[in-house]
């Protein structure tokens, strides 16, 4: 499907790809793995055509139609089920042409590639994506213009996984989806019939939907055969010896171990005691290579605090007295909880982190929070609130106002902020440095509850890793908002729904909220389904022309014409044969019936020239 060889890629100087090369079959499902900036999203872009590399070649089997997320969507009043099925270039322009066409040849031609292409059924389809990703009836035939970025982006993405192409290519496509959206997708790409690629730093969906992994690093790329956990453990059995692995991996389990036998039968910890035991049953050779690759988090351990921390009693949230996003909130949050927010977006579950946080007053009821507590917030939203013409060091210094420069350089280092990078303006920064950043700044002053809301978004798998290694290291409490299955699952304890207005706790896992989530899309798909038979036939009824009277026979003149020339042509063929055959009465009877039809034959198509010249 896809053949790359010897491909070569410089940017300002500075060598992306190096004689890259690498073969994908059709059929075959791939995840494009390797540290931010190797160049993951700049091989796309050059496979598209939208950059040109400076020596190599890249070519796709003949005939093959590939697709990506569209960037340059229309800000207008176009809706998004609209701006979806025009994804389809074909069935528009068949749809457009059928109004206009008169050849009964072309219309003929029109209708059965319609139909081939499942046009009819395009709606139900397009509205089954749109609402998988997380928009209502009524959202999809609202005009693009009236939804945010992170919205926009979900569009593109339904556009792309509605033009079904040969080839799909998908960069990141869970960063603006929810939990629930996530999960949808998931099921969707195990399906999706044809070649995919997909560039992603969530393992979850890596293991889930992929079958190989092309590993980008030192300016190369290497096929592995498996899901993401196979390509760890072959990559770390390659870079280092079994026994060596062995070694550090016990070397860090018995550091886990020292917390669960020294507070695993205190009550306070006993939560956290369970978070690293988790971690420790989830554990495989990868985790010794990913602490030799990057740089760990250290979150400042906070003094102890008395359980509860924070309690609502009937509170309500929002942003308007008469329109509260959440009511009768009842809620308790002790110092050893690791919480995980579940719920699709738009529920509510920022509004709770920030009525949590203190940004947000409630519009109802009480709020009881120990005089002490100091919450630390961490939204992904921040990162486009940093100053950019500012330094690590100089927002820190601000930050921690009086503090001796040593030690504010001691904060950032602990987030991977050497003298060089905590000299640099922000601006220059990449986003998962800037990410580092806000986790410095929200947990210089070690807060007793830290929150939470979507850390992983700017961050590389490795770095995902060593954040989840730090949360379970921390000592204070964690709620947690966040699509990354593998983070969830490795620190939280303890799951709240947010939905229908409230907030109440979860008592199942995730993989049985999974499972809802499953077949509560299994049922919107059975009933898009069954719209879309609806849709179908009245589709066809309208899309039909309207043939006048001698359009009509026409038509059905060229099947009497094409009819008896299929007999004539048989006919000389058994003509041919009795010559051979020397059988004479044979002869003159198909003789005769040869003359008749040609006599036929003559009429259908004097007849038909006579209609034509009607039209």
């Amino acid at each position: 499907m896809l053949f790359i060889q010897d491909l070569t890629y410089r940017i300002a100087g500075r060598t992306l790809l190096d004689k890259a090369s690498l073969s994908i079959p059709a059929g075959h499902r791939v995840g494009l793995v390797g540290p931010n900036g190797t160049g993951k999203s700049t091989l796309f872009k050059l496979v598209s055509g939208e950059l040109h590399a400076d020596g190599g070649e890249i070519s796709l089997i003949k005939g093959a139609s590939m697709g990506m997320v569209r960037q340059d969507l229309p800000d207008d009043d176009t809706t998004l089920i609209d701006i979806v099925l025009a994804a389809d270039s074909e069935r528009t322009s068949l749809l457009e042409e059928a109004e206009s066409a008169h050849d009964p040849d072309r219309i003929g031609y029109i209708y059965t590639r319609l139909d081939e292409i499942r046009a009819y059924d395009a709606p139900a389809r397009a509205a089954t994506i749109l609402a998988g990703l997380g928009f209502s009836d009524q959202a999809q035939n609202s005009p693009i213009s009236s939804f945010s970025g992170g919205w926009r982006a979900r569009v593109a993405l339904a556009a792309a996984l509605f033009r079904e192409p040969n080839l799909l290519l998908l960069d990141e496509p869970t960063n603006h989806l929810d939990f629930e959206a996530m999960v949808w997708l998931e099921n969707f790409l195990i399906r999706y019939p044809h070649t995919l690629v997909i560039i992603s730093h969530d393992r979850d969906i890596l293991n889930k939907t992929v079958e190989h992994i092309v590993h980008l690093e030192n300016q190369k790329l290497t096929l592995y055969t498996g899901n993401y956990d196979n390509f760890e453990r072959k990559r770390a059995e390659r870079l280092m010896g079994q026994q060596a692995l062995h070694e550090k991996q016990m070397a860090q389990k018995a550091h886990m171990m020292k917390f669960v036998e020294r507070f695993g039968a205190t009550a306070s910890k006993a939560r956290q005691a369970q978070s690293r035991l988790k971690m420790i049953a989830k554990m495989d050779i990868v985790d010794a290579v990913m602490a030799d690759r990057v740089t760990a988090f250290t979150f400042p351990e906070p003094e102890e605090e008395k359980s509860p921390m924070i309690v609502l009693e009937n509170v309500d949230a929002g942003y308007a007295k008469d329109k509260p996003v959440l009511k009768n909130l009842e809620l308790r949050i002790d110092a050893d909880d690791r919480i995980a927010l579940l719920g699709a977006n738009g529920n509510g579950k920022s509004t709770l982190m920030k009525l949590i946080s203190g940004r947000l007053p409630q519009l109802a009821g009480q709020i009881h929070k120990s005089g002490k507590l100091r919450v630390g917030y961490f939204a992904q939203f921040q990162t486009d609130e940093l100053d950019i013409n500012q330094t690590p060091f100089e927002m820190m210094r601000r930050a921690m106002k009086g503090t001796p420069e040593a030690k504010i350089r001691a904060a950032l280092a602990k987030f991977g902020f050497d003298k060089h990078k905590a000299d640099t303006a922000v601006g220059d920064l990449s986003g998962g440095e800037k990410a580092r950043l806000l986790f410095c700044l929200m947990s210089f002053d070690a807060p007793h509850i830290m929150l939470l809301d979507e850390p992983t978004n700017h961050l590389d798998i490795d770095a995902r890793e060593a954040l989840m290694q730090a949360l379970n290291r921390y000592t204070g409490a964690v709620i947690l908002v966040s699509h990354d299955p593998h983070l969830v699952e490795c620190v939280a304890d303890r799951l709240w729904i947010v939905q229908n207005g409230t907030c109440k706790p979860y008592d199942d896992d995730l993989d049985a909220y999974r499972q809802l989530v499953v077949q509560q899309r299994k049922r919107e798909r059975e009933g898009a389904k069954s719209e879309a038979k609806k849709q179908k036939s009245e589709n066809k009824a309208k899309d039909t022309p309207k043939l006048t009277a001698a359009e009509k026979e026409a038509a059905k003149l060229e099947r009497h014409i094409a009819e008896l020339t299929l007999r004539k042509d048989t006919l000389e063929n058994d003509i041919a044969n009795a010559c051979a055959g020397g059988d004479a009465k044979q002869l003159k009877d198909l003789n005769i019936t040869h003359a008749q039809l040609q006599k036929q034959l003559k009429a259908a198509e004097a007849e038909l020239a006579r209609v034509i010249e009607g039209l």
